[in-house]
């Protein structure tokens, strides 16, 4: 597939998406390493086997974020 073929959406997903995959190179992750406290780790369990789930979109607007 060609850039040139990419809709206007698909070509700014493609950018955001390299964005952040450059970011995490460049900044890693702060919080590996760090422990998870046993209270976190069960709200994660739930919420990884759980089959809801919320976009990016969403939780910014539940926020009152503007992208």
């Amino acid at each position: 597939m060609k850039l040139s073929d990419l809709s206007e959406k698909e070509f700014k997903e493609l950018v955001n998406s390299m964005v952040d995959d450059r970011l995490c190179e460049l900044l890693g992750n702060p919080d590996l390493g760090l422990a998870l406290d046993e209270k976190v780790r069960e709200q994660l369990k739930q919420v990884l086997i759980s089959p809801e789930r919320v976009t990016g979109e969403t939780v910014a607007e539940r926020l009152g974020l503007h992208w």
